[in-house]
């Protein structure tokens, strides 16, 4: 080459800050020391050549730890001596090195400059590493296919060295798993795993992470959350910063729907990535902040991450990064009620920039925004267009992406009147859905995922409504409706074992520290939390192989169970409630009305209750009372009275996530049970026939003054049952008891955690027995009373999903459970619990011993009241 000078490494200084680059590349915080020492040592001998690639290999060490301002002045003045001293070789190699570092500042035309520059000045072996570097900047500029063909052509070359193509390889996986081409992405991924192990510990840890991203690319959301928690590993043991692994962290958090969670590590990144010198990732941990805050309805909060984050990427001259940011900023725009023709501009050219870059999730979501915006305005023609190929786009990509389409194809069969095609359409897309959820390995992670489904579900519900048909409606709601429940739950696995005793050790201190001081010490509550975490996310990781959907009952079937009896499938179509009646002989579909008042009502009938559970003066209950009574007349006079059904005869009631906290005994004369679904209900119908009643286990909670009494009232009403109490009441004596147990009465204070409702729990003498235990221990009693606590106060989830202890028990095989959606009083809750054991005893099913057993309340007792109205029957046992 022309111009350039070939100094060969003959010195001892030289060769020792080659081999510190070589070092950095692979072991940055083992060999960056060495090339800030190799530094001085040039410095001092006075050679210029050893100083600049010394200079080089420091400046990439603090690359690699985000303090890129220093990287940045290291290389302008090994820039300006390889320059002075007439190093041209040197020169673009540092010039090569710099433009990776400009990128990363978000300088995206100094990137350019350098690149540009480098090109006249490095010999052929360092071409590879200026062509990696520059497919980087088309990369990062969303010029996808443009910087594929580069990462090809080092790959197919043979004269890149190994971590020049570990990079090719791990960024072109990347680039495939954006495009929906999966089997490539893997296999390409899968050869810079290979690589990276001759490289070095950091390569290993970045490529380790990348594999994580084109798992969740795949849908292999799971595996992909495994991954990342190992790279995680491997990143702090490289001293590797965590900020980007963050943002890919959360997308896929985002995936699974665990948003709390997301959004806290979207936020952390951002934070992290804008206090150090980041500019560049920085901008895309607040495009993820805003992704997630729309997925949690925060639509404003949404609008201005996103705008946020469209200024970054402008000012950075990323194009493609712009059009992603639109596409969100168009959505939250929309929800938070402001689409005008000139958002719908934007979006339109942003699907176009994403199209032609190859970016298929990127393209159907904005087209799907484009079709939505358009419709909203009235441009129809330009709204089916883009509907239309938005779900043509997706067929090529993954569960979540098809997901999409499917909801583009249903809005333009719905912008045509087509209601056979927007029902086919929702069809397919549920059908897709709970393929996806049944190979998730938890249970919370299958109640989250419904609400991938909620758009879709709402479209097809209207399409069946306007049909009128009560078995089309009641069909498809049990489509939509805990199907969390109804899959098969795998078994724990091995990996939480240890975690659950330090949990469990945990739990036996805090309640030791609440008995000696009252209090909760930091420190105890803080190990709580982190190991509640590790359990959480390890049940996540399992495997759930050739997984199936849970079965769903057709009406005919579950209405041969009813037994004469009725069963009224409440559902919200939009800002109203309807019911499908399904008894013997009919069914019927029923309008109730909007949900507002009921939400009132139901709201105003709680408080109520929790007024009467405490003692006080005459005036207030006697308020109370007539504020309860007046509440459940109001409800019932419009939940249940509307449905037609014999007053006197059984009742199943499934509600909405928005009625299930409503007492329902208390509205209905006849017995009655509550179900998270139909089909749930079905199934623990068929359980209640299959087994006898023989072991029965009464356990008392620590705290409660008449636990012990309720107890051994209950005692007498069995020949034999084993009971247990404090101390003897252990978290381990009642777990092992309950596993063997065909009846259980557990008389325990409850800790209903909305925050994480499966470790939801309750207190036993040395600690927490949570759902997460039973649930992973596979403890299902046949039939179950929860006698002292509000424990069926399941927390709902998009999708009418359900998590907390009565769901559980239920999806874990439990025929029947009583459980109260209040916290009610120990003493006062023996007789009623004495009665309903007394009918359990005669053989008599849980609902109808419960309805039995609650004519014995005397109500005009306040509390006796409030236990006539909380206990519930759940299921069929």
């Amino acid at each position: 080459m022309d111009g350039v000078t070939t100094e060969e490494p003959n010195g001892g200084l030289l060769i020792r800050a080659i081999a510190a680059y070589d070092g950095v590349l692979g072991d940055p915080r083992r060999f960056g020391p060495v090339a800030l020492d190799v530094a001085a040592a040039a410095r001092r001998a006075g050679d210029a050549e050893a100083l600049v690639v010394a200079l080089r290999a420091a400046a990439w060490a603090d690359r690699s730890r985000m303090a890129n301002l220093r990287a940045l002045r290291l290389l302008d003045e090994a820039a300006g001596l390889a320059r002075r001293s007439r190093l041209l070789r040197r020169h673009g190699e540092v010039l090569v090195t710099r433009a990776a570092v400009n990128l990363e500042l978000g300088r995206v035309g100094a990137a350019m400059r350098d690149l540009d520059r480098a090109a006249g000045l490095v010999d052929s072996a360092t071409v590879p590493d200026l062509d990696l570097k520059r497919a980087a900047l088309l990369h990062n500029l969303g010029r996808l296919g443009a910087a594929a063909e580069v990462y090809r052509r080092i790959l197919d070359g043979d004269g890149a060295s190994v971590d020049i193509r570990t990079r090719a390889a791990n960024n072109l996986a990347l680039l495939e798993a954006v495009g929906g081409r999966t089997r490539d992405s893997l296999r390409h991924i899968d050869l810079a795993l290979e690589l990276a192990g001759q490289v070095g510990p950091a390569f290993r840890a970045v490529v380790a992470h990348s594999r994580g991203l084109v798992l969740a690319h795949a849908g292999r959301l799971a595996e992909s959350l495994e991954q990342f928690d190992e790279a995680a590993g491997l990143m702090v043991d490289a001293d590797l910063p965590l900020g980007e692994a963050y943002i890919e962290h959360a997308e896929t958090l985002a995936a699974l729907r665990v948003l709390p969670e997301a959004r806290e590590l979207s936020v952390r990144a951002a934070r992290e990535l804008e206090a150090h010198d980041v500019p560049l990732m920085a901008a895309e941990a607040r495009l993820k902040v805003a992704e997630v805050a729309l997925l949690a309805g925060d639509h404003e909060a949404a609008l201005v991450e996103a705008e946020q984050a469209v200024t970054g990427f402008r000012r950075q001259r990323r194009t493609g990064w712009v059009a992603l940011a639109t596409v969100v900023a168009t959505e939250a725009g929309l929800r938070a009620g402001t689409a005008d023709e000139r958002r719908l501009d934007q979006v339109r050219r942003a699907a176009d920039v994403l199209r032609r870059n190859g970016n298929l999730s990127g393209a159907v979501a904005a087209d799907l925004a484009v079709g939505t915006v358009g419709r909203a305005l009235g441009r129809t023609a330009l709204a089916r267009r883009r509907l239309r190929a938005a779900h043509q786009d997706s067929r090529r990509g993954p569960v979540l992406v098809r997901l999409r389409g499917r909801l583009a194809a249903a809005l333009a069969g719905q912008i045509d009147g087509d209601d056979r095609s927007t029902l086919a359409h929702c069809r397919a897309g549920l059908d897709d859905l709970a393929r996806h959820r049944a190979a998730l390995a938890s249970m919370e992670l299958r109640a989250l995922a419904s609400g991938h489904g909620v758009e879709l579900g709402h479209l097809g519900l209207q399409v069946l409504l306007r049909s009128g048909s009560p078995l089309r409606v009641l069909d498809w709601t049990e489509r939509t409706r805990a199907a969390a429940l109804l899959t098969a739950a795998p078994p724990a696995p091995e990996a939480v074992q240890e975690e659950r005793a330090a949990l469990a050790a945990v739990y036996a201190e805090l309640a030791e520290a609440r008995r000696e001081t009252g209090a909760e010490p930091a420190e105890l509550l803080a190990r709580q939390t982190a190991i509640e975490a590790r359990i959480r996310r390890a049940t996540w990781h399992g495997r759930v192989p050739e997984a199936a959907p849970g079965a769903r009952r057709p009406a005919h079937e579950i209405r041969a169970l009813l037994d004469g009896g009725a069963l009224v499938s409440f559902t919200r179509a939009g800002d109203d409630l309807v019911a499908v009646v399904l008894d013997g002989r009919r069914s019927t579909l029923v309008a109730l009305g909007p949900l507002a008042p009921l939400h009132f009502e139901a709201d105003a009938l709680l408080f109520a209750l929790r007024r009467l559970t405490r003692r006080g003066p005459g005036p207030a209950l006697h308020s109370a009372r007539v504020s309860a009574e007046h509440a459940l007349a109001r409800l019932s006079e419009t939940l249940v009275r509307p449905l037609g059904v014999d007053p006197d005869a059984p009742l199943v009631v499934v509600p909405t996530a928005d009625t299930h906290r409503i007492p329902w005994s208390a509205l209905h004369q006849g017995p009655v049970v509550v179900a998270p679904s139909a089909s749930v209900w079905a199934e623990t119908r068929i359980r209640a026939t299959a087994r006898r009643q023989q072991r029965v286990v009464l356990v008392a909670g620590p705290g409660l003054p008449g636990a012990e009494h309720e107890v051994a009232a209950v005692a007498d009403c069995y020949p034999a049952p084993a009971v247990l109490v404090p101390p003897d009441a252990t978290v381990s004596a009642t777990a092992d008891a309950l596993a063997a147990a065909d009846l259980a009465h557990l008389a325990c204070h409850g800790h209903l955690r909305t925050d994480n409702p499966t470790f939801s729990a309750l207190a036993l003498a040395d600690g927490l027995l949570t759902v997460h235990e039973l649930d992973l221990r596979g403890i299902a009693p046949h039939r179950i009373v929860l006698a002292a606590c509000d424990s069926a106060a399941d927390v709902s989830y998009a999708g009418d999903e359900l998590l907390g202890f009565a769901a559980a028990l239920l999806a874990r095989g439990t025929a029947g459970l009583v459980a109260s959606v209040v916290a009610v009083g120990d003493r006062e809750a023996v007789g009623l619990m004495r009665a309903l054991h007394e009918r359990l005893a005669a053989g008599r099913g849980m609902a109808e011993a419960l309805h039995a057993a609650r004519a014995t309340v005397d109500r005009a007792d306040p509390r006796g009241f409030v236990n006539w109205c909380s206990f519930t029957a759940y299921g069929a046992g």
